[in-house]
């Protein structure tokens, strides 16, 4: 079971994080987190906490249900974790360089599909799934500072 009593701290057995080649512009790696993190909520629902509503009974979307933890790497680290979680099946998500290029989802997913999966230019990818072993996906990666 996730977490613990209402009082205490919780404790996720699971981990979402987005791993970020380090050489990215701050508007980049802020369009990548938020396209990278975006599919995760329709594909894994259990990630998705409920409806926020305010004071006034304005509703509000639901969010994760936990934290996102944003990791940096070389584009060898970032080749690596993708290798890594591609092996233990992890559901994730990818970006390629060649996305900035293009403007609208159908073009992203052409881009994507054109290249051999040891060939894609990867500048962030996306993964969830049981603590240990996104960690093990994100060796050698560093937390974004």
């Amino acid at each position: 079971m996730e977490g613990t009593t209402d009082t205490g701290p919780v404790r996720f057995d699971t981990k979402i994080a987005v791993l970020l080649r380090a050489d990215l512009e701050t508007w980049q790696r802020l369009n990548v987190t938020a396209f990278l993190v975006s599919g995760l909520g329709p594909q894994v629902p259990e990630v998705v906490g409920e409806p926020y509503e305010d004071a006034d009974g304005v509703p509000y979307l639901p969010m994760f249900r936990q934290p996102v933890l944003v990791f940096e790497g070389t584009k060898e680290t970032l080749r690596t974790a993708h290798t890594r979680a591609l092996t233990r099946a992890l559901p994730r998500s990818v970006f390629t360089a060649d996305l900035f290029t293009t403007g609208n989802d159908r073009d992203n997913r052409a881009a994507v599909r054109a290249v051999p999966t040891a060939d894609l230019d990867l500048v962030g990818l996306a993964v969830y799934g049981p603590r240990n072993a996104v960690d093990k996906v994100l060796k050698g990666a560093r937390m974004h500072p």
